[in-house]
């Protein structure tokens, strides 16, 4: 389903009268990334009715045992525990801490009924697996952080994950994508609720743009390599590593089974179990990926450049790269070159910025964005904040800060599986 579809499911449930939609409960738990966690409070915990947004009553909820410590060595004390979610209509779970962790059951069940009752559901980031863990996102579309997004579809196999999205809509149960994602899917929310007037109000109050689509991302809207962690012993990786090496040859998912010594039922068994992903829809995205990057690195024409990604012809090669990029390879290199006006059009003027990628979303936010959320939520929340030192810090998995540089043509650490719908290999 599209990032901005509002449309309600036919099964939404009526929102019990106890519960109001502007009544926001924020549910908070030890470990949690400070930034995602200090997303909503700033935008549903603030007062500006002066700017023209409509006010939204926010509780603050320990999703477990105090204390609560995060991100820098704090402790958070919030105000009110799970209880507090029996009252609200909207409920939004941020980052979960470590996405090998299983959420407290206690928790677990809050959301359940909350969700019986018909508040609405919103898990930022990797909170997304804490509404899979509930069984809210069964059956539906949702998104997370891309580097998690193999995780969370091997995991939870009955939720359809696209992490191309910066975030998904359906209706009573909502999604997002990484970090700046987070405030996209919160100004929706205020859009949905009170137009879009109040969310572009909001959005200039808080210094970022009012309404973005991952289309406007452009060159940021990268498919990725990861998967996870646990592939990395398993032989097939090295099956994994020759691909990544040889994407310029034609060969298919038979190919990759034999070199594995499997049959194709049994290779493709393997493959889905470790990644979550079928390796057809695998092999393509790797071979869009590199289209991606020879578009943006050469002066190859696309007929060449199918060519040395192994498509066997370049309408193939413009089917793909469309159905996952949104836009011809044509239309994405013109667009690209737009963005980074530089002479001479070589190799070494379009050279992309990988490594940087992944601060892009905080860059958008203005220098010190994290900064300003983060002190903006504390301030004024009932929420008490104490240095607890170095032996304090939690142990987050959550984030990783940058990519690393991979050349094109090389192996890099982790490849990418986004989709999970087999198409054939042009």
């Amino acid at each position: 389903m599209s990032q901005d579809s509002a449309a309600v499911p036919d099964a939404a449930r009526k929102l019990a009268a106890r519960r109001r939609r502007e009544i926001v409960a924020v549910l908070l738990f030890s470990g949690g990334p400070i930034f995602e966690s200090s997303i909503p409070l700033s935008v549903f915990g603030i007062d500006r009715q002066d700017a023209g947004v409509p006010r939204y009553r926010l509780l603050v909820c320990a999703g477990e045992d105090a204390p609560l410590r995060t991100t820098g060595g704090l402790e958070l004390s919030a105000p009110y525990g799970l209880e507090a979610i029996s009252r609200a209509g909207t409920v939004v779970v941020p980052a979960w801490r470590s996405i090998t962790q299983a959420p407290p059951p206690a928790a677990l069940d809050a959301l359940r009924r909350a969700h019986e009752e018909g508040a609405r559901i919103v898990g930022l980031c990797t909170g997304a697996f804490v509404l899979a863990a509930a069984g809210l996102l069964d059956g539906r579309p949702a998104t997370t952080h891309w580097m998690y997004a193999p995780t969370l579809a091997k995991r939870y196999p009955s939720v359809h994950v696209d992490p191309r999205e910066l975030f998904v809509d359906d209706g009573d149960v909502l999604t997002s994508a990484g970090t700046a994602a987070g405030i996209d899917l919160c100004l929706h929310i205020v859009r949905t609720d009170h137009g879009a007037d109040a969310a572009n109000a909001l959005a200039r109050r808080l210094v970022v743009p009012p309404r973005r689509t991952a289309s406007d991302l452009g060159h940021q809207r990268y498919l990725d390599r990861s998967l996870p962690e646990e592939i990395g012993a398993d032989p097939l990786a090295e099956v994994v590593a020759w691909a990544l090496e040889h994407l310029h040859e034609q060969f298919d998912v038979e190919t990759l089974a034999a070199r594995a010594y499997m049959s194709r039922r049994t290779f493709d068994r393997r493959f889905r179990s470790l990644t979550g992903s079928a390796p057809l829809q695998w092999l393509i995205t790797q071979r869009v990926l590199q289209a991606q990057r020879l578009l943006e690195t050469s002066d190859y024409s696309v007929d060449e450049v199918a060519g040395r990604c192994g498509f066997r012809s370049p309408v193939a090669l413009r089917g793909h790269f469309r159905r996952q990029l949104g836009a011809s390879p044509a239309a994405y290199r013109a667009a690209y070159r737009a963005r980074r006006p530089q002479g001479g059009g070589s190799e070494s003027a379009l050279r992309p910025e990988r490594a940087e990628r992944p601060e892009r979303e905080r860059a958008a936010l203005g220098a010190g964005g994290a900064e300003r959320f983060a002190a903006a939520a504390l301030a004024g929340h009932g929420l008490a904040a104490v240095e607890t030192g170095e032996a304090g810090k939690p142990q987050s998995d959550a984030y990783a800060s940058r990519l690393p540089e991979t050349p094109v043509g090389r192996t890099a650490g982790r490849p990418v599986l986004p989709g999970q719908r087999e198409r054939p290999v042009g």
